[in-house]
């Protein structure tokens, strides 16, 4: 049986690759990765603030003695609140892709292309055999259009991809008004792959103490369905490669995804909750599912539910909203209290 998939120009021994986690923060994590099966690996996201805060700190300490950056060191986390410099991330990268042999992918967090583009070099000069873009940031300017926003992740996009030659992944969020045409823009750029989809830290609110205070869930496998439909809608009309993240939990997400149209399947829940195994319980599962609906490949298996391979491809469309609702409340009409 066949479990090899092609994603971003490289051969894949299977599907299945961690996505951008702590669970990177270690070579022998990574080696433990690589025993359990996975075909890839996507370091944790290095960010843009702490490359910015390591340049402050840099010039506050050759500028001692002034104020220049008194005030623009206070716009940021302290140094030591971060876990790892820049430079030991690229340690981790030259040190984790000579201890592998599974592609290593590197990861970077930013809102701007000022910096980004030498970073990128250095990614792929530590032997990082890929880096994904994974950006996002919160356009709060009431002045700022939809449109410009787009343009500046292309532009983003467009100029770390021509700084570098190794592979380019761009994370998406979904929160675009036109993901497909975005996806085709990116497409257009020249991107090896788009992720879909980043899944933010929002904020909450402590009813006790009144702050605003971070809020980290970890995923569940309901979550698949908007990544799923995106998937499907698009496979077959890029021409980059398409991973799935968001929502990964056992097998039956990733053979879920893969029917839609995913290259490969990425996950960081179900290994934090289940622990690095979960990855060859996956596989398992993966290879019984597929003798018994007889696949001899998952190049077979990709996109046969995607949107153009389905009797009714309305499905992944408004069409079936008004149909989705009416099924709804005939199947549950007795439950109802009322």
């Amino acid at each position: 049986m066949d479990l090899s998939t092609t994603y971003m120009g490289m051969k894949l021994k299977n599907p299945i690759v961690p996505s951008a986690s702590p669970i990177s923060d270690q070579v022998d994590s990574i080696q433990r990765l690589e025993d359990a099966g996975a075909s890839a690996v996507v370091m944790f996201s290095i960010f843009e603030e702490q490359l910015r805060m390591e340049a402050a700190a840099m010039d506050h300490y050759t500028t001692l003695g002034t104020n220049s950056f008194a005030e623009s060191l206070s716009y940021f986390p302290e140094i030591d609140d971060y876990a790892i410099s820049p430079n030991r991330y690229l340690d981790l990268i030259q040190n984790a892709s000579n201890a592998v042999e599974i592609p290593v992918i590197g990861s970077l967090n930013g809102f701007t292309n000022e910096g980004w583009i030498e970073y990128a070099k250095q990614i792929e000069q530590a032997g990082a055999k890929g880096l994904e873009l994974n950006m996002y940031f919160v356009p709060t300017d009431l002045r700022r259009t939809g449109a410009e926003v787009e343009q500046e992740y292309i532009d983003i996009a467009r100029a770390v991809k021509s700084s570098i030659s190794i592979p380019v992944a761009v994370k998406m969020n979904p929160f675009f008004s036109s993901i497909a045409n975005m996806a085709h823009q990116l497409d257009q750029v020249g991107i090896d792959a788009l992720v879909l989809f980043n899944r933010f830290i929002q904020p909450d609110i402590d009813l006790e103490e009144l702050e605003v205070v971070p809020n980290l869930t970890l995923s569940n496998p309901t979550e698949i369905r908007l990544p799923l439909r995106w998937i499907a809608i698009l496979h077959g009309k890029l021409s980059c490669s398409l991973a799935a993240t968001r929502g990964v939990h056992s097998a039956n997400e990733v053979i879920k995804y893969i029917l839609a149209g995913a290259d490969v399947v990425m996950s960081t829940a179900a290994i934090l909750r289940q622990g690095i195994p979960v990855i060859d319980t996956m596989l398992r599962d993966l290879k019984m599912w597929m003798e018994r609906q007889e696949y001899e490949s998952v190049e077979q298996m990709k996109g046969a539910l995607s949107q153009k391979s389905v009797k009714e491809p309305e499905a992944f469309e408004r069409a079936q909203y008004i149909k989705t609702l009416e099924h709804f409340k005939r199947h549950h009409a007795a439950m109802m209290p009322w």
